[in-house]
This record gives C-alpha cells, structure tokens and sequence, in this order.
C-alpha cells in the first residue's frame, strides 16, 4: 500500500492557474501566482495544508559496493550503479554468478562505502596509472594481477591494522569518491527514488568496532571533491565529528553519523568514558546527541537490542546474540554487554541526563544491511548474505565462513562467528511526506524512524496524555495523533496531575510477509534512587489472545514447514492496533517508551537454503531455522 507514485505529495497550495493551459506555451511545469494564494481561506480540498509525514519510506543506509576494499579485493565487482539499479527493482547479476532482484523496490539507498583506501580495487582493475605511480599501489596492483587475490587482500590488510594510510594520496580518493557522488546523481529521482550520498568511517580501534555511517542531507555541489573521513585520521569519534564541524562551517551543509550495532565493540560504543579515557561530559553528550541521532540497532552481524543476560524476563532478547568477542583480538566479558546494547544503553542516558543535564545517548533506531555484495537484499528467501564468498551457490563457505576471529584471540578465547550465524539483514522505516534527500535525511535527523529485521512492516506510533481506547479506529489516526501528542522519536515533559501517558500503535503486516503475533511497549525508567529498571508489556495478541500479568496468553503457535520452507498466515492478524496506558507511571521519573512488534514465526534463510539445495548441503546441528522477525521503534522520551 506504500508503493511510490511518480508526484511528491507535497504541502504547498495547489491552485488553478491564472491563465487557462489553451492560453499560454506549455512549458512542462504547473505553477502557482502568489497572487491566488488567499492563507486562511476556507479550501473544499482537507488535504491543502496538510504537512505531517503520511508514508513510510523503505531503504538501506548502510550497502558496500566494489569500491570497498574490503568487497571488491575479494571477488566483487558490482559498483556503485548496479547497487542502485539493484535498489530500484531492476535485475543484477551478483557477483558469484546468480541474478538477483528485490521483491518490491526501496524507496531510498546510501552506498556507503569504507573510507580507508576508497575504490583500491576498481583502481587496480583498471591499471589506474597514477595508482601505478604510488610504490605501494604498483605492489598490490601486481600482486592481484598475478591472480594472487588473497594474498593482496592479506598485504592491505596488514598495512590497515598499522593505522598509516599505505597510498596517502587525497587526489586518489578524490577521483573515487566522486564517481560514487556522480553515480547517485544518476539514480536520485526525486518522488520516485532516492540515493543519498555517504560514506562508512571505519574505526576498529584494537580491533573494537566504532564504525559510523555518515550520511549528507546535501546534493553533489556541496560534497563533491570531499576526501571521506577514514580510520588512518582517526579512531576516536570525536575527531570524526570534528570534521563533520567542519564540513557544516565550510560547505554550509548537513551531515549525520549512525553508529553500527555495539555487540563487536567490547563495551566501547556505551562507554563511560571516551576513547583518550575522560569522564562523559555535558559538552561530549551535547556532540554526540547532535551528531550521531541514530543507532544502527540490527543488521547482518547480529541483533543489538537487547542480551538475554541483561534482560532475563524478556523472552524475545535471545535474538542472533553475538557475544563472543570483538572482531577477533579480545574475548568478550561479562561487564562489557550493558555498554553494548540498545535498550541498556538508552536506560543509561537516562541517568547521564540527570547527572549531566543532556542525554549523550539519545538515539532513534534503524536496521540496516552491511551487505558487501552491492546488493541491498533484507529478506530470507532472497538472502544474498555479507559478502562475495558467502553469496548462494559458492557451496560449504556460505555457511562456514568467518565473519570474527579470522585471526586468532590473543587471549585465547574462541572468538570465531561464521556466516551460518548471520541475520539475513536489517532495514530503515523512515515516516517522511516526500521521497527526496531533504526530507529523508530531516525524518532521520528529528528520529522519526524505526528498524526492522529486514521484514516490512508498517508501524506507527503516539504518546500524550490525552488519548481514548476509540482513538484506536479513527479514520483520522495520524491527524489525530500529531495534533494531540508526539510520534516516535519525540518527547514528553511535565506530566499534568494524576495523569500517565496513553499510547497510540498500529502495525500492518508486510503485504508480502508474514502475520503478526503481537505488539509490545519496552519501557525503561529512572527511579528515585538512582537505579535503572526495564519492563516489556505485551499490548496486543493476535488471535484473540488475552492478557495476562502484562503478557499475552500462550504463544501464537507455529506453521512453518521446514521441508517445503513455508508457512501460513492462518494464526496471527495482518492488522493489530492498541491503546495502552503506562500502570506503573511515576511523574517524577525519567522514562522511555519504544514499540516491539513481533510477526509469527517464519523460515530463515538457512530453511529456504536447505529447502531450495537439499543434500547438497550440510547445515551445522544449531543452525536456526525459525525466528520470529520484529520491528523496533525510535523511542519516546519522558522528562519530569
């Protein structure tokens, strides 16, 4: 019900012209007289000066294409215009060989690829001469040429890991990195598809992942001839929004950063501290707050919502739970899981809010793919998978490979994940009026978003104090909701006496997906002590299930078929809608508020393998084969 039309709808007044078409030249382009513009004039038309956001937006703000070298070093070639016609519902052949193509296009697609030593393959495909003049290019480039692939990918990244850019040649990055700007020209198309242009700083400092996306707001005349942020700058976050200081200052722009899920950073991404060891301040959470307003909260590497360590009565925490360790260097320990996850790190801005007087850790969330394949696939039957290796049909090491522990733990522990391992993806929800640049970006920036598993999901979201249960059914839902309380991602301040909170959610299933199981509120709060709490309140059962002690009775059940790779929609509801009045409410207390909802179980995307290769494979004895996907919202914030 959300496909995208070929006109912006937009909020300005549209009126007749004063001069009849049969008149006057046809020029292409309606326009209006400002003369037949009368403000306050009652107008038949209700939908004149409606501007609120009326269509969620479907989109990956985190794909690599061959000109990450991490990509296109090892087997993949599709650049940047194939990602996007990919994104736009066309048909590509991935590297490994298979065709491709998305169920339903996405409205809006960040190529973002890695900074450090952008476009090295594509250079050395071409024999780029003034590679070939850097000592160190003509090394790699001979040594890929030579077919010794893996052996020029192991030389880069030994030089990587040393934090000394090996090229250090800004007019190389120069050439790439435009040809990714002028790649997104090509594909941007406002009202119908969107490529917003961005790049991935890659900070692995001691092999801890502090990676960011940073997305412009901007068109190419602002960012073109930009020498992407990189890791061989800078691991600290700070420095990165330092230069995106500078970028507003200098090229009178916008810029964001999303920060990816924190289950690789060994409690870095939450920390108490900052990188060079300081205490969190007022300024350090101003900075972060304004700069990175978004959390990449699922995607390929795992699930980072929640641990079920940290969350023992939440029976949905357990979900793709990478918590063995960083990249490979360091085991993980016990302390470092609340520094890592989402709703524990929301709970602790809480009390850095109370301490500090701003929350440096105040994010709307978002899903996402991480893909290295170029190609922006979120489903499970449609499973494209991390990178070029790993792609269908490239046989045991689609399932065996590693994604952490490549190297060895230095502490010994079996840090290892492999690809079996993986979520099929992550995916935006953006609630927006127009499908372009601004409004996308400015949808992000206010948090006006939510993740998904990769599923599509419709969901939305009110809180205020004054909503009725029959508010629920109004044919007026999100008018009635913007002009009496705020949407996710907003805020509420300053209870008025004896009153709690009432929320407003509807979901909609994917209109090629499964049926949902049930919706439910994540609170977390702030008492009087000091202490953190957290609570999930079931809010809604399908199948007319009741509830009980803030829990939906009995699970929804199960249909899926693991020899054929099928379910059915015959449990579940294709629409749930719900009010819910917080019963635990204390006015004095900091709290947020985010809406889960969960669908019935489904096939992953090792059932679809098995199902489509039979005996040809071998799955591992813990391979999941059903999951429940699930959306998360932006959280709404209380302050007393």
């Amino acid at each position: 019900m959300f496909d995208t039309v070929r006109h912006s709808a937009i909020s300005i007044l549209l009126l007749c012209l004063a001069v009849p078409l049969a008149a006057q030249e046809y020029t292409g382009e309606l326009g209006i007289d400002a003369d037949d513009v009368t403000l306050g004039t009652p107008e038949y038309s209700p939908y004149i000066n409606q501007s609120y956001p009326n269509r969620v937006l479907w989109g990956d703000t985190h794909l690599h294409t061959s000109y990450s070298t991490d990509a296109g070093m090892i087997g993949n070639f599709v650049g940047p215009d194939d990602a996007f016609r990919f994104a736009r519902g066309e048909t590509v052949r991935a590297s490994g060989g298979a065709r491709a193509r998305l169920v339903r296009p996405l409205d809006f697609l960040v190529v973002a690829d890695h900074a450090e030593n952008l476009g090295l393959a594509p250079l050395i495909a071409e024999s780029n001469p003034d590679l070939l003049r850097n000592p160190w290019g003509k090394q790699i480039h001979d040594l890929v040429k030579s077919g010794d692939l893996w052996g020029a990918y192991a030389f880069w990244g030994a030089e990587m890991a040393k934090g000394v850019d090996p090229l250090d040649d800004d007019d190389l990055v120069r050439t790439i990195w435009n040809r990714i700007v002028d790649s997104a020209e090509r594909f941007n198309e406002p009202g119908v598809f969107t490529a917003l242009h961005g790049f991935e700083w890659t900070s692995s400092y001691e092999a801890n992942n502090l990676h960011r996306v940073v997305i412009f707001r901007d068109e190419a005349d602002k960012v073109r001839d930009l020498v992407p942020f990189s890791n061989y700058d800078s691991s600290d976050p700070e420095d990165l929004w330092r230069w995106m200081r500078n970028y507003q200052d200098q090229n009178r722009g916008r810029v964001m950063a999303i920060a990816h899920n924190g289950n690789l950073s060994n409690g870095l991404m939450f920390d108490d501290k900052t990188l060079n060891g300081k205490r969190l301040s007022r300024d350090y959470a101003e900075r972060r707050s304004f700069w990175e307003p978004l959390y990449e909260v699922t995607q390929i590497k795992g699930d980072g919502e929640t641990h079920p360590a940290l969350s023992p009565n939440d029976e949905f925490a357990d979900y793709y739970t990478w918590d063995k360790g960083n990249f490979g260097l360091y085991g993980k320990k016990p302390d470092m899981l609340p520094r890592e996850y989402a709703r524990q790190a929301l709970m602790r801005g809480l009390k850095y809010e109370a301490k500090l007087g701003v929350n440096p850790f105040k994010f709307g969330m978002i899903g996402a793919t991480d893909s290295h394949t170029s190609l922006a696939t979120t489903r499970e039957e449609n499973s494209f998978s991390k990178a070029t290796p790993t792609e269908p049909g490239m046989g045991e090491a689609r399932y065996t490979e590693k994604i952490t522990g490549v190297i060895p733990s230095l502490d010994g522990t079996d840090v290892a994940i492999r690809h079996y391992q993986t979520l099929a993806a992550g995916l935006a929800g953006v609630w927006s009026r127009e499908n372009n640049r601004e409004a996308i970006w400015d949808a992000m920036n206010r948090r006006e978003v939510y993740a998904t598993t990769g599923t599509r999901l419709t969901v939305r979201v009110f809180a205020g104090w004054h909503y009725q249960k029959s508010d629920v059914h109004r044919p007026d839902f999100a008018g009635h909701g913007y002009a009496n309380g705020v949407p996710m991602g907003g805020d509420l301040t300053a209870a008025p006496d004896g009153m709690a909170p009432t929320f407003l959610v509807r979901a909609l299933r994917d209109p090629d997906g499964a049926n949902i199981d049930r919706v439910q509120v994540v609170k977390g709060w702030l008492d009087g002590k000091g202490k953190t709490h957290e609570k999930v309140y079931d809010i809604a059962c399908a199948g007319g299930r009741g509830i009980v002690d803030g829990r939906c009775e009995g699970p929804v059940g199960n249909t899926v078929n693991l020899d054929s790779a099928s379910y059915r929609n015959d449990i579940g509801q294709a629409v749930v809608g719900a009010w819910w009045e917080d019963p635990d409410f204390d006015a004095s207390e900091r709290a947020f508020y985010y809406v889960r909802v969960v669908e019935i179980p489904t096939p992953t995307w090792l059932a679809y393998d098995k199902a489509f290769y039979g005996d040809a494979i071998q799955l591992p004895e813990d391979a999941r084969m059903v999951h429940q996907e699930r959306a998360y919202t932006s959280p709404i914030w209380y302050t007393p």
